[in-house]
């Protein structure tokens, strides 16, 4: 037998996601100002405001403009002053307000995540809410819970896991502290923005089941939670664009989930006037290309009622309203916190560092011991990851300093050059001073020489420059430009590290094989406006055996070695590979030789292939940790606390065993078109559904300390299945624990399912030797599918199948429960 759950049923038990957000937090409940106000009060206020705008201000209200007093921020709507609506400023903030003033550099969600933990979750939404109000912003665009469907996304470290429960529960946390500080969150990108490449054409083909059971659930949940906002995706969603797609933005969101607030579009999303309004987008941002002087004329002649136009500036003026932006009740703007800010931005960084590897107690370092640095981001804070992620930290220390704080004798060795040498004057003729050349304002200054190549080699080529991105010097190696601008937005989306030099100047490279010989070099450099400094450095075979010596040299003298290994991603470009950029493979393979007791820190976007493993001491995933993040890994390292994250990725073995390898209908599309034919089984679900192995699992991490799982009891209930056990801490430290809940399918449906799903989850402190009886509730809806025959939730009844785990693949204990009866 089936049960059909209802739309109203649906809501109230939103996946799992509220319960759990909630049930670690006390409840999400904002202050005052910005709950609901009585509907008839809030209405009418809006309604009136409506009769007295004109069309004019009207449509000034559904698209962005220029900000004459701009802090920074990426979007401005203007005030109507003479009805007293102020203006709109929207900053972005995956990890932190980005606006041109210092902010909390929290770190990447996607390490928020690994914390397992809802709670944190709110209280990093906190600091995010309170920085944005403080910084003159209304809006922020933020967060992002598009799943990681593919290891290759630039943004996979602004979003947070695989799985669909955990991201709900997480998103539902982080909305309810932003909002609850008088911000307006902004859920983003609906729907189906799951990789960067072709990302504003790619038509992304995917069944209605996949669609309402991965990736939808969580935007579900932050409707439930009372986003104000919803932003629109640039990729067409079966056939047609996100921003003008009546299913997403009509059908699903508003009449099904009862979304009340607005949706925007993301920067240049926009495709049209007529379809896009109708089908129920309500602003399009940064300017007004459709919903500007086109749309005015669409009223006039008809195409577009002007109720249509009236309902979106309702919609933006009841969350305004809500929001006490147009009485004037919203609190005033309060002072930014940073203490606060940075301890909250400390204990996430903590909490999500996820232990991968620990071979022969490599971990904990002890307190005194000699310890080799290796890698530049040893010295290097690597904060955040590149694009609308990039937050200017109130400061950001070098992991180098935090150790040496905690370790005895402390050597540093670079390894892995990021910013090249300089070339050898004698390698240049005419004699040229590539370290540092100033043109000054107006000027154009040029170089028309030889590069003599001793032997035949790989070279780097770096570009250091001072100016913008598209006024950079361009430089000619045998007639070919090593530094061409690249198409659209890829000059402005660079990444968080390696794109500019430690000391401020933007930095381009270009790797190529060389003969031995003469090449022909010429440069062309303008001045512009304020001038211009540059320099071009190298980096070579020679150069690198060379920096590779020096760090096998510094392990050996070494007791433990900390090799600081990168990859640095960024909105606007996928990965092509996950294995590590660069040379740092052979770095590690020879660091490992020399000294086994290696812990290699991941300051990665996203899962990693590691040929390399089997050699290393240890492995820390600490992915983008933030302005905190070298006392937090240093912490780590140390024992001062446990490594309390836990993957919310699986991690494959190499490019080629994970759900998207192999095909390129599904990654990265073929003639346009993207085919998510991997269906329901994405990341965990998928590695179990066809056997395959992989390096990590989702839910993976390691303690200083080790667990035992016990006395496995589970229930049937109207609302779902309550699944108790006891945990017991077996080790002589106190430890952070994260037990997991599995299902299994049901058998009385006859729709695809997986293997087995999250189900549920906690995060524990257990002292060392304690026991706690914990209760972890699977909800309806994670037991639930979707049913194309009805178009809605079906309940899957029958005896499930229950594991409780330390990952999707580590399940130590087993019962069953017949649900529905």
């Amino acid at each position: 037998m089936t049960d059909t759950v209802s739309r109203r049923s649906a809501l109230r038990l939103l996946g799992g996601a509220i319960a759990v957000a909630t049930a670690a937090t006390g409840g999400l409940t904002p202050p005052a100002h910005a709950l609901d106000r009585p509907e008839a009060g809030a209405g009418s206020r809006v309604e009136g405001l409506i009769g007295k705008l004109t069309l004019d201000e009207k449509i000034s209200l559904l698209h962005g403009a220029t900000d004459a007093k701009s802090l920074g921020q990426a979007g401005y709507v203007p005030a109507v002053e003479r009805l007293g609506i102020p203006p709109l400023r929207l900053a972005d903030g995956p990890a932190g307000v980005r606006v041109t003033r210092h902010a909390t550099a929290l770190p990447a969600p996607v390490l928020l995540a690994s914390a397992f933990d809802p709670d944190l979750a709110r209280r990093y939404g906190q600091v995010i809410g309170r920085e944005g109000r403080a910084l003159g912003q209304d809006v922020l665009l933020s967060p992002m819970v598009n799943l990681i469907r593919t290891p290759y996304a630039g943004r996979n470290f602004e979003t947070f896991s695989e799985d669909p429960l955990l991201a709900s529960g997480m998103v539902a946390a982080e909305i309810g502290g932003i909002q609850g500080q008088g911000l307006i969150a902004t859920v983003k990108h609906y729907a189906m923005n799951n990789q960067e490449k072709d990302r504003n054409s790619i038509d992304v083909r995917v069944d209605e089941q996949t669609m309402h059971e991965i990736e939808l659930r969580g935007f579900e949940a932050a409707v439930g939670a009372g986003v104000g906002a919803v932003m629109g995706a640039y990729n067409k969603v079966n056939g047609t664009f996100s921003c003008e797609n009546k299913t997403l933005l009509t059908d699903i969101l508003r009449d099904r989930w009862g979304f009340d607030g607005w949706v925007m579009t993301d920067w240049f999303a926009a495709h049209s006037t007529v379809a896009a309004i109708t089908a129920g987008l309500d602003m399009e941002m940064p300017g007004g290309t459709y919903f500007g002087t086109a749309l005015k004329s669409a009223v006039q002649n008809g195409s577009v009622p002007e109720r249509y136009v009236d309902r979106s500036v309702r919609r933006i003026l009841s969350v305004m309203d809500r929001f006490g932006l147009l009485d004037g009740s919203a609190p005033p703007r309060p002072d930014r916190d940073a203490p606060a800010g940075a301890a909250v931005a400390l204990e996430v960084a903590k909490a999500g560092a996820t232990l991968l590897r620990n071979e022969h107690r490599t971990l904990p370092l002890a307190p005194g011991t000699a310890v080799a640095v290796i890698g530049p981001t040893g010295t290097l804070p690597f904060v955040s990851g590149g694009g609308s992620a990039h937050v200017v930290p109130d400061h950001a220390d070098s992991p180098l300093d935090a150790i040496k704080s905690r370790a005895g004798k402390v050597t540093y060795a670079l390894g892995e050059d990021l910013f090249g040498k300089a070339i050898p004057a004698d390698a240049l003729s005419p004699a040229l001073d590539s370290e540092g050349h100033g043109v000054d304002a107006g000027k154009v200054w040029t170089y028309d020489g030889t590069l003599t190549v001793p032997e035949a080699d790989e070279w780097t080529f770096v570009l250091h420059f001072s100016s913008a991105p598209t006024a950079r010097p361009k430089v000619l190696l045998d007639g070919t430009e090593l530094f061409p601008q690249a198409a659209g937005y890829g000059e402005f989306f660079t990444g968080g590290l390696v794109s500019a030099a430690p000391d401020g100047l933007s930095v381009r490279r270009k790797t190529l094989t060389l003969a031995k010989g003469a090449h022909t070099l010429k440069i062309t450099a303008q001045g512009g406006a304020d001038g211009l400094l540059f320099r071009l450095r190298r980096s070579t075979g020679a150069t690198r055996a060379q920096d590779v010596a020096e760090a096998v040299k510094s392990a050996r003298t070494a007791r433990d070695v900390v090799l600081f290994a990168y990859e640095d991603a960024t909105e606007g470009q996928d990965r092509t590979t996950i294995a590590l950029p660069g040379h740092q493979q052979q770095l590690i393979e020879a660091v490992t030789a020399a000294n086994p007791r290696t812990t290699v820190v991941l300051n990665t976007s996203s899962s990693t292939s590691m040929p390399w493993l089997r050699h290393t001491g240890a492995v820390l995933q600490m992915y983008y940790p933030g302005q905190e993040g070298a006392a937090a890994t240093a912490a780590v390292l140390f024992g001062e606390c446990d490594p309390g994250g836990r993957l919310t990725q699986s991690f494959p073995v190499d490019d080629d065993h994970h759900p998207v390898a192999g095909d390129p209908r599904r990654y990265p599309g073929v003639d346009g078109t993207e085919e998510y034919s991997e269906g329901i089984h994405a990341g965990y679900r998928w590695y179990d559904a066809e056997g395959v192995r992989p390096l990590f699992p989702f839910g993976h991490g390691l303690s200083y300390t080790s667990f035992s799982y016990e006395d496995l009891r589970a229930r049937w209930t109207r609302g779902g299945i309550e699944v108790s056990f006891t945990v017991r801490n077996t080790g002589r430290r106190d430890g952070v624990d994260v037990p997991q809940v599995y299902v299994g399918p049901s058998p009385d449906l006859r729709l695809d399912q997986a293997v087995r799903v999250l189900g549920g989850y906690r995060r524990l402190t257990l002292r060392a030797g304690e026991r706690r009886r914990i209760a972890v509730e699977v909800t309806a809806r994670t037991l639930s599918s979707w049913d194309l025959k009805h178009h809605d939730w079906v309940l899957g009844t029958g005896r499930r199948t229950l594991w409780v785990g330390a990952s999707s693949r580590d399940l130590r204990l087993r019962t069953s429960v017949e649900v529905g009866t």
